[in-house]
């Protein structure tokens, strides 16, 4: 089994406990300390182009089948935590860092989110980058930052960075794939 398991395993488990924690932390500072939800309108304005803004979402991104009940709550539980173990199968077999470590944003961010399904029912939102009433995300967290770049990198990475095909009959066609 040590033949498929990934050279970047622990590298990719690593960066996945980071952003797992800095989201919650992030997320505690919000509703501890800050009381996000308790701030006038909900929001704590801390430049012209970001505020703290309070949000609960119940749905799936882009705040997408918004329905807060419990079957709703436990069932994207139940699916988002089928794509956090395919995510880490992949990422134990996985061979390019580069990609280790998009899948291991994206696990991170996975956990995250699936923790605040767990325990609040829905996930805290609260970052709102804006450019006056143009606002180019709605409102998110870091965990949904990380699964968003961990997916745009592993897309870059699979259009930008092809295999090139090995010459017929060259003594590299069992070599190793390198970045």
């Amino acid at each position: 089994m040590t033949g498929t398991r990934s050279p970047h395993l622990r590298f990719g488990l690593i960066v996945a406990a980071i952003a797992f924690l800095l989201d919650q932390l992030t997320k505690w500072v919000v509703i501890g300390p800050l009381s996000l939800e308790t701030q006038p309108d909900g929001r704590i304005a801390l430049l012209p182009i970001f505020n703290l803004q309070w949000a609960e979402n119940c749905g799936i991104s882009l705040s997408m089948f918004a329905r807060c009940d419990d079957t709703q709550r436990w069932t994207l539980v139940a699916v988002t935590a089928l794509v956090a173990v395919a995510v880490a199968f992949w990422m134990t077999r996985e061979k390019a860092k580069g990609d280790v470590l998009a899948l291991a944003m994206i696990l991170g961010g996975a956990i995250g989110n699936i923790l605040d399904r767990i325990r609040h029912g829905f996930v805290v939102d609260f970052a709102d980058l804006h450019f006056g009433t143009f606002r180019p995300f709605l409102i998110f967290n870091v965990a949904d930052a990380c699964i968003t770049l961990g997916v745009l990198l592993l897309v870059a990475r699979a259009l930008l960075l092809r295999e090139k095909a090995p010459a017929a009959g060259s003594a590299s066609d069992d070599a190793p794939a390198t970045e």
